[in-house]
Formats: structure tokens, sequence, C-alpha cells
């Protein structure tokens, strides 16, 4: 990998996306400490205190304990990704336009940023009225709530752009890389934590050396899955056009273990979150029995959060990848699996095959998901909030990043490998 970033950095081109991908990351961090106006802090970090909120911290880049400018970061635009790709499936217009090569991507693209702004707008009133119901805004009122809805959304329409920047001038996906700039962010904070931990007499050497083995070992196991894959062998059939001969060749299918990749995780935290997060913001008994009850940490929350990951998995593996049309151009193209009959046969073998490969990759999900509380029993480190999620958004981040670092050196040094 280093011999990588080495060879990278003495192309002139390369040299100039990794210093502009540099530079988002700077201004990404000072957004990042620009806070909202009219916010009472003293009572905002009563109201986020505790472990719930700490996986949104961390992947804000700790804009959301600050309520900075930045506190939503770019999740209205996975949302709305994720919301396109659902209606791409329903509607046929959109269908169509996903078809249409880069024109109609253009197009979809256009409106997952409507969608973005629109969905950051009513996520940002929603904040804006439950914080001012708690006392976190200082002067409550209609003009307030419109202050910090406004405020937060540009944040996020911003972010987008910056993303989107990154993707076009920079190196790697923008929106993954400004995620994996904001987890990254929070390390020194949590080595300063258990440094400061460490001299309390809180916890001991035999922590952090435990705590380090089972990094070590998550890491190992995401690289793993995010590379293993399951690749179905494809003969084309040789056809003779005039005096050549084509076809004939052998391929292979490769089907991915962790298929989905991250999404399970988000949709499953999100929907989690949100009875917990009302809950916390109405003052009634019954409101806290379920804040209590569905709180990080507990039994049941740990329990709800894995079967919704392994649902949410099969869920979105169904929705990107479809073996039927998979199997329908094999047959058009003149590709055939070996010992099995083009078209539905096809189709269902390859079925078989994801369905097993999904339960793999979605157990792993849920493993890595519930894999905090796991890790603060085990080390008796109590506010330990860089855990597995965390993980396989960095690793996955890196290993595609590297992987696009690797495909622009192979464009240039094409002669010396063939060599």
């Amino acid at each position: 990998m280093l011999e990588t970033v080495r060879s990278a950095w003495k192309l002139e081109d390369l040299r100039r996306k990794v210093a502009f991908t540099l530079l988002m990351f700077l201004i990404f961090r000072i957004g990042a400490h620009v806070p909202v106006p009219n916010i009472n802090h003293d009572v905002l970090n009563k109201l986020l205190s505790g472990a719930f909120f700490g996986i949104f911290d961390v992947i804000s880049g700790g804009a959301f304990r600050k309520l900075s400018v930045f506190a939503m970061s770019i999740t209205p635009y996975i949302n709305a990704s994720i919301i396109m790709q659902l209606l791409t499936i329903v509607i046929p217009r959109l269908e169509q336009l996903s078809k249409e090569g880069e024109a109609g991507r253009k197009i979809i693209t256009q409106y997952i940023r409507y969608g973005t702004v629109v969905l950051g707008f009513i996520q940002a009133i929603g904040m804006s009225v439950a914080l001012g119901r708690q006392g976190a805004i200082s002067h409550p009122g209609i003009g307030s709530y419109l202050l910090v809805s406004l405020t937060l959304t540009a944040g996020t329409a911003f972010l987008m752009w910056l993303g989107e920047m990154i993707t076009e001038k920079g190196i790697g996906n923008g929106i993954s890389l400004i995620i994996f700039a904001g987890i990254v962010s929070r390390l020194p904070a949590g080595a300063v934590n258990l440094f400061r931990q460490l001299q309390a007499g809180t916890i001991g050497y035999t922590s952090i050396i435990v705590l380090v083995v089972l990094g070590l070992l998550v890491i190992a196991g995401v690289v793993a899955v995010n590379e293993g894959q399951r690749r179905i062998p494809v003969q084309y059939a040789k056809r003779v056009m005039g005096r050549k001969v084509y076809g004939g060749q052998s391929t292979h299918i490769p089907l991915r273990v962790n298929q989905a990749g991250v999404i399970p995780i988000i949709f499953a935290m999100s929907i989690l979150a949100f009875p917990v997060q009302i809950a916390q913001w109405i003052n009634h008994p019954w409101a806290k029995a379920v804040a209590d009850t569905l709180r990080f940490g507990t039994a049941l929350n740990g329990f709800l959060y894995a079967l919704l990951i392994i649902f949410f998995t099969y869920f979105y593996t169904a929705i990107i990848f479809n073996p039927m049309d998979i199997a329908d151009n094999l047959k058009k193209y003149g590709g055939f699996v070996p010992g099995l009959r083009p078209g539905r046969p096809t189709g269902e073998y390859i079925n078989r095959v994801l369905t097993k490969l999904t339960l793999a990759g979605a157990i792993f999900l849920a493993l890595i998901a519930v894999l905090p509380n796991f890790m603060i029993g085990v080390t008796k480190i109590p506010t330990l909030y860089f855990g597995g999620t965390a993980l396989l958004i960095v690793v996955g981040v890196a290993l595609e990043t590297m992987k696009q670092f690797e495909s622009h050196l192979l464009m240039r040094h094409y002669q010396g490998f063939m060599k």
C-alpha cells in the first residue's frame, strides 16, 4: 500500500487530485466547528450525552454534539439515494432513465439532490422543534426554528456539493470519503479519552491491549469479507460471422459476500433510533421506560438491531441485484453457466448461491454492528463509540480508494506490467 502511495505521488495529475481531496477535507473540518446560531450549548451537552448518540457523532466528525452547520452530515443524501433506488423499481419512468446511460443518470442525480434538500429540511425542522422544547434554543420561536433549520439544511447541501467535487476532481467517491474523514477525525479525541481514563485508573493497560487486538481482528475480518466473493463460471458459445469467429471465451460472475455494503446498518440504525429519540424528548413515565428499554447497550437493543440488519441486508440485496436480469443478459449474448440451461434455470441457480452468500454477509454485518456492546464488556472501557460500524466504513472506503489509486497507476504503467 505504501509503495502504491509513493508511486502515485510521483505523478503530477494524481498529486493534484490528492491535494484537491485534502483541501476539501480541510474545508469539511473547518465547517464542523462552525456553530449553529441561537443554541444553548450547556443544555445541548446534557441533552446529547450518552452512548446512544455516539455513532451519529462519529459519522459527522464531532459536528453532531456541537450542533455545527454540518451536524446532519451527509445522512439526508444517503437516505435520498436509497429512496431513489427504491422508486426506480416501482416507477417505470425512473427505471427507463436508469437504463439510458449517462444522460439518464444525470437526471436521477438531479432528483437525488432535490430529495436531499427536502429530506434535510424536514429533518432539520424536527431537530429544531425538539431542541426548542428542551430549552436548547436560546430564543425559541418560528424565526429561530426557521434559522436553525435553514442553517442545518444549507450545511448538508454544501457537504453534498463538496462530495460531488471530490468525486469529480479528486480521488475516490466523495460522499464516502466525507464520512471516512469524519470518522477518522475522531481518532485523536478517542485516544486522548483513553489516555485520561488510563491516568484516572478507570481502565488498565490490559484493557488497551485487548482493545488493540480486537480491533486488528475486526479489521482483518472486514477486509476478508469485503474482498470475498463467489465466482460463478460463465462460457460464451462460438459464433461465426463471415470469416471471423467470435466468443468461445470463459469468464465468471463475481458475487460479493457483502453485496449490500454498510447500507443495512444505516437503515437499521435509523429505524431503531427513531422511537428512542422521540421517547427521550417526551416527559412521561412510559416514554422514559421505552428509552431505557431500547437504549444503546441493552440486550433488546442488540437483538432488534441484529434482526433489522439481517432483514435489510436481504431487502437491499434484492433491490440492487436481480439474478433473472443477469440470466437474461447471459442468454442474450450467448453466455451460459456450465451444466445449466440458459434462462430461468440459470437465474434460479444464481439466486440460490446469492441467498447463501447474503446470509453469511448479513450475519457478519449483524456481528459487526453489535460489536461495541461486546467490546465494552470485554475491555471494560465505558465510553467506546468507535465500534464495528465505523471500522466497516473506514476499511471499506480505504480499500475502494486504494483500488482507484492502483487503476490510475495501471493505466500509466501498462507497458511495464506487460513486460
